[in-house]
């Protein structure tokens, strides 16, 4: 996998270096800031894209501005965001085009090494790969809201591994369900957000954008 990296903070920017270099990837430039990032992904077209959202010199959405910029310009580049908190409005933003190859995790998720190439992983081969934490934080807001207020708490939670970026397999063993019974679950959480089957579009984004609207 070929990766480049936009990260203030030295010693995390230069221990995922270290990393993704054992791990066998390439990473194609790394650096602190993320005024050049947009101009370094079109000349050198990385698989994945790795920023902070929160870079120089304002550090406010320096990184997420150029997140979303890559993904509009270049749809086939993986983006995958980090935070140092849940921020609700930005995941809506990274997420506005779709949940295909892109990700949003808390820096605190970086630590667990594995969860980190999984989600790097999932990206590259065009899924999406959403914090645990921030999935929770947006559901739980959203519950108040139509129609999220009308799923069980069991459609919550598989909602929630959905929104990680699972496939239904997935979400069974996370869960320890049939796929049956996440397929029944889905089913329901489509119906109750009023999302039919229509070529063209994926359910599945769809739900995830409903909550993150709601």
């Amino acid at each position: 996998m070929r990766v480049i990296l936009a990260e203030d903070s030295t010693l995390l920017r230069e221990g995922l270096v270290r990393l993704l270099v054992e791990e066998g990837h390439e990473v194609l430039a790394a650096f602190g800031d993320a005024e050049t990032l947009v101009a370094e992904v079109e000349a050198r077209r990385p698989d994945v894209v790795v920023a902070d959202i929160r870079m120089p010199p304002t550090h406010t959405d320096e990184g997420l501005r150029a997140a979303v910029e890559i993904r509009e310009r270049l749809p086939e580049t993986g983006v995958l965001v980090l935070s140092q908190y849940v921020e609700r409005s930005y995941a809506a933003r990274l997420l506005a085009a779709g949940a295909e190859r892109v990700g949003y995790l808390l820096k605190d998720r970086v630590a667990q090494v594995e969860e980190f190439l999984d989600a790097l992983e999932r990206i590259h081969a065009g899924g999406a790969a959403i914090d645990p934490q921030v999935v929770h934080q947006l559901v739980v807001r959203s519950t108040h809201a139509d129609p999220l207020a009308r799923l069980t708490p069991r459609e919550r939670e598989v909602l929630e591994v959905l929104a990680q970026g699972y496939t239904n397999a997935a979400i069974a063993r996370q869960l320890h369900l049939s796929l049956s019974a996440v397929e029944k679950y889905l089913n329901a959480v489509f119906d109750k957000l009023e999302l039919h089957r229509a070529d063209g579009y994926s359910r599945r984004i769809l739900a995830v954008l409903r909550y993150l609207e709601a």
